[in-house]
């Protein structure tokens, strides 16, 4: 099985509490909407207590087009991968010229070069290290980055593996959409970045590991573009966000659940905790009914919603550094989990050492 060894999170350093980015938006909107304390109860509605932004916030003002706002996200993004990948190795025993395959991913940002090779030129990664740019996943990412990156694991089971996900979803608003997704969306997303240094399973650093990947799953649905994903417009990336989003979570989980645990000849009964991405309120309560789980099975997905707002790709990477970090039953099973544009699910089987 592929391994995981260490997971390292970091975050821009403008921090707004909810109430500080709901009196911002009113100050910009109110006047503008119909109802406008119907902008507080969407804000307040997303249970965020607050949320790290890329910038500070009197500098989105100056920011006018795709162009400003993509030059932005380099700015803070290639830092912040790179801080994130540089603990990553650091909690892992590893260094940059041991790796041999460097995966990243985002959506709310523009690349060529690409993430990863970015963060190559800021760390002494070889030479020879493979590069695995992912983009347009979104939400779902996170657990897709580690599904990919154990598939080459298995595949090379000697080899050393970073996937890196730094999402900026602040600096995607649409400063001039009064519509309800990008209300929603301006109270529910925020910023943040995320590394995970993983390891085959004859790696020398394999035993070490605190948890293991023992199954992976995708899992798409056909015809559903318009759920959730980006219109790349002059103003930059404008939401799209269905209001059946938690629908389908709800009407598409225990199918996919089941699938993957067949694959390992398991049951419901036999997971022991969940790592699941924080979408929303709406979202992680139909994801429990679903499944016959309650709130606290999902606790650290609700508190990191709570303190950091929906990262986007990010976000389930906040969740499993918590998980490891409390520390797990030995041979517990557990289940890591995102949905995304397309829409999409993936699905990753874990097992504790």
């Amino acid at each position: 099985m592929p391994n995981i060894l260490s997971v390292q999170t970091a975050l821009p350093d403008n921090f707004y509490d909810q109430d500080q980015l709901i009196a911002a938006l009113m100050e910009r909107w109110g006047t503008r909407y119909a109802n406008p304390e119907r902008i507080a109860k969407f804000q307040k509605n997303v249970l965020v207590g607050g949320r790290h932004l890329a910038l500070p916030m009197e500098r989105y003002d100056e920011l006018q087009g795709l162009g400003d706002h993509n030059d932005a996200w380099l700015e803070v993004a290639v830092p912040l991968a790179a801080k994130a990948v540089g603990g990553a190795l650091e909690q892992a025993g590893l260094g940059a010229d041991e790796i041999d395959l460097i995966a990243s991913t985002t959506v709310t940002g523009i690349a060529v070069p690409s993430l990863d090779a970015r963060v190559m030129n800021q760390l002494p990664f070889k030479r020879t290290t493979r590069r695995m740019p992912l983009f347009g996943l979104g939400c779902l990412a996170g657990a897709a980055g580690i599904n990919r990156v154990a598939d080459f694991l298995k595949g090379h089971p000697k080899a050393a593996a970073v996937f890196v996900s730094v999402e900026l979803c602040s600096l995607t608003l649409q400063k001039e959409d009064l519509s309800v997704a990008n209300i929603v969306a301006s109270g529910l997303f925020g910023d943040g970045g995320a590394a995970v240094v993983m390891v085959g399973d004859e790696h020398p650093l394999a035993h070490q590991s605190p948890v293991r990947v023992a199954a992976t799953r995708s899992h798409f649905i056909p015809d559903s573009e318009r759920i959730m994903g980006w219109d790349v417009v002059d103003s930059g990336f404008k939401v799209v966000l269905a209001p059946s989003v938690a629908e389908t979570v709800a009407a598409e989980m225990p199918g996919a659940l089941d699938a993957i645990l067949a694959q390992c000849d398991l049951q419901r009964r036999d997971l022991g905790f969940f790592v699941g991405h924080p979408g929303g309120p709406k979202v992680l309560r139909s994801a429990a009914q679903a499944l016959g789980l309650t709130d606290e099975d999902f606790a650290r997905s609700w508190e990191s919603l709570a303190r950091y707002g929906n990262m986007s790709s990010t976000s389930v990477l906040f969740v499993l550094a918590d998980a490891i970090s409390d520390g797990f039953e030995s041979a517990s099973k557990g289940l890591l989990f995102a949905f995304g544009p397309a829409f999409c699910a993936e699905l990753c089987l874990l097992e504790a050492r």
